[in-house]
């Protein structure tokens, strides 16, 4: 993950990318973490801050950069972009461009799951065993979507796991100038939440576990609040160093870097070697160089591309087709 959003970095500024890229160097622990404690079955929902969780769902590096350079061989074809990855094979719904607006979607993915597992219970068929996690960040915490979606969840007893990833800065304001309550995890009463180490990714598979075991039991939402750190700035075109100095960034990279702490625990605890990982580091840097090639190299989309995927194949129904109570039948679609 780090060695593929370093790499994004310089495509971008290469002019290769275009457009936006948010990256998540500093915070991969969190989708680390996840990982390990919940499963494919479960619904994820992030914001644009998207690359390591399209990576971590199981897609491949050569088909995220490929995505960011807008190239045919892309995870999206290379209509999204940065902001818009998607990997429905393991239930990971976006890469949403919009603050905040992928919360109310996780709400509903977590609906969708307790109502398939309320008709297939009914039928005498097992539950779908599934949550969803809705990611969003310090910046967006105070929109009033989220308050909307933690509210109705709450009421509903929807599992439905928010994850505020509590990188210190929004899009150059700092938590202090901008959040009434910096606690996140207590701020949506009266869900329960929990502090999280979200640079360590043990820390953060074990509460993942615990709030996923709360939802399957039936008790509802909770709050997990990440305690992470971004490297870069917001965006590619924020430098990071306006309102924060470079020795706090250095200082975070230095004494909480998870890549750091996962290496040291590796080592200490003899499962691995530093000769073991530098092969692991050896294979990485081959294979996201053959994906940064890949993705410069690769085709552009067909211009008939730009038809596809706007509306379902051969509609047998449009709304306000029918000129009389303005609905019906589509008879031109099928012809």
């Amino acid at each position: 993950m780090r060695r593929m959003e370093i790499a994004a970095d310089l495509m971008y500024k290469s002019q290769i990318i275009k457009g936006f890229c948010h990256l998540y160097d500093g915070q991969e622990a969190v989708a680390i973490g996840m990982e390990m404690g919940c499963t494919k079955k479960d619904h994820i929902v992030t914001s644009y801050r998207d690359h390591c969780f399209q990576y971590s769902r199981g897609d491949t590096v050569k088909r995220i950069l490929a995505e960011l350079t807008g190239r045919q061989g892309g995870a999206t074809k290379g209509k999204g972009g940065s902001m818009h990855m998607y990997y429905p094979q393991s239930n990971f719904w976006g890469g949403n461009g919009i603050v905040g607006a992928q919360v109310p979607l996780g709400a509903g993915q977590a609906f969708a799951a307790k109502y398939l597992t309320n008709k297939g219970l009914a039928r005498g068929e097992a539950p779908s065993n599934a949550v969803s996690f809705a990611l969003f960040g310090d910046g967006a915490a105070n929109q009033g979507q989220i308050f909307e979606a933690t509210n109705m969840s709450y009421l509903w007893k929807l599992p439905c796991i928010f994850v505020v990833e509590n990188n210190k800065y929004g899009m150059g304001t700092s938590t202090a100038k901008a959040a009434s309550n910096p606690d996140f995890y207590t701020r949506y009463d009266p869900l329960p939440g929990m502090k999280v180490d979200g640079m360590d990714c043990f820390s953060v598979k074990l509460a993942v576990q615990f709030a996923r075991d709360w939802g399957m039991a039936g008790k509802g939402p909770f709050v997990l609040e990440m305690n992470t750190y971004r490297y870069h700035g917001h965006s590619m075109s924020d430098p990071g160093l306006t309102y924060r100095s470079r020795e706090e960034v250095s200082g975070v990279r230095k004494e909480r870097d998870p890549i750091d702490k996962l290496k040291r625990i590796a080592i200490e605890l003899g499962y691995a070697t530093e000769a073991s990982i530098k092969e692991i580091e050896k294979a990485v840097r081959v294979e996201v160089d053959e994906a940064v090639a890949y993705a410069k190299s690769d085709a552009d989309p067909a211009l008939t591309e730009l038809y596809t995927d706007v509306t379902v194949p051969n509609p047998s129904y449009i709304r306000g087709t029918d000129g009389i109570y303005g609905h019906g039948t589509c008879e031109w679609a099928r012809q």
